[in-house]
């Protein structure tokens, strides 16, 4: 399949892209970009736009010419070569397609160790971690040419990765959340109330639930005093010792100011309380977030685009018995398992 795409040069990097697409010197990558670091520079593709050409960011093009011409095609690779400071049109199509699109591959299975929306509550079972990293590395393997010889020591065979994969997922190994917010003590009246979600950028892979009702907090009176209690609900199969500098916090805000708690674990929520500010009981907000995790900007239509990746990895999930094999549309191992574990999740 080929794709126009233009090269541009400017402050020691070239620049392989179709028009619109991401790339890592942007401001700020969106949740939907897979990003991989390749020899010479790095690849990106919007998983939400559907790209199979990724967009290419070089700092040395001596190096990237080991494969350039692979993925991009003889036109782009001389273009690249000879290029003479014009921005032009030029037809990408790559000269080994399987390997562009397992490159493509190892893109999305690095993405989704980082990305992939487990949810209890919205029933999207978790990724299998030793699954993945396996099949990471049997992709690195796979992709030498591009990414320069990657390691994947300790890598199972491919028949031990798909016996694990038809094994893994029961109900028992899943321990669902304990429901909505944290019980309401008899008598208290509650103020006020809702649910959000968080951005996926300010915390680690793992942690928390990527449902848009992850998120919990009401606004209590009682025995004379009010409160704001927060809860959110932990991500499925996460760990139970999680690093004190991991933690998530919650900052509150409402017409009176805004103050920062520590979350602390309890069962399968992130809970905290606090003295509610002043205006509490007209609602408040909250954002969740891990110091030092991702960016206080936030992305454009952050909610629509989560939205939009659960779909997409539902619909994979729900294919992944009929799906093209192609290293595109087929299916990871843990995905394969994900899927055989979601009717019990």
């Amino acid at each position: 399949m080929s794709t126009t795409i233009r090269i541009r040069y400017g402050d020691g990097l070239w620049i392989i892209a179709p028009d619109g697409a991401p790339t890592v010197v942007d401001h700020a990558a969106g949740i939907d970009v897979l990003v991989l670091e390749v020899a010479g520079g790095h690849l990106t593709w919007s998983l939400l736009a559907g790209h199979t050409t990724p967009a290419a960011v070089i700092d040395d093009s001596s190096l990237a010419q080991e494969w350039i011409w692979a993925i991009y095609g003889e036109e782009v690779s001389l273009a690249l070569d000879e290029w003479d400071g014009s921005v032009r049109e030029y037809l990408a199509e790559p000269a080994l397609p399987d390997l562009a699109a397992r490159v493509w591959r190892l893109g999305y299975a690095r993405w989704a160790a980082r990305w992939w929306p487990a949810s209890t509550l919205d029933g999207i079972a978790p990724l299998d971690e030793h699954l993945l990293e396996d099949e990471i590395a049997a992709l690195n393997e796979e992709c030498e040419l591009v990414v320069d010889g990657a390691d994947t020591d300790g890598a199972d065979t491919p028949e031990q990765r798909r016996s694990r994969a038809e094994t893994l997922g029961r109900a028992e190994n899943y321990a669902l959340a304990a429901g909505p917010v944290a019980t309401i003590e008899p008598g208290a009246l509650v103020l006020a109330r809702g649910s959000a979600g968080w951005d996926w950028r300010r915390c680690p892979p793992g942690l928390l639930d990527a449902s848009e009702r992850a998120v919990s907090w009401a606004v209590v009176r009682a025995a004379g005093t009010t409160i704001v209690r927060v809860s959110v609900v932990a991500a499925p199969l996460s760990t139970m010792d999680v690093p004190a500098h991991l933690h998530p916090r919650a900052r509150i805000q409402a017409a009176g100011g805004a103050v920062d708690l520590l979350l602390l674990r309890d069962g399968e929520l992130w809970q905290a309380a606090t003295p509610a500010l002043t205006g509490s009981e007209s609602g408040v907000t909250v954002e969740i977030y891990v110091p030092g995790v991702g960016m206080d900007e936030p992305e454009p239509d952050t909610v629509g685009r989560r939205a939009r990746i659960r779909t997409l990895v539902m619909a994979r999930l729900r294919r992944t018995a009929d799906a093209p094999d192609d290293p595109v549309e087929s299916p990871l191992l843990a995905e394969i398992a994900a899927a055989a574990s979601d009717s019990d999740f």
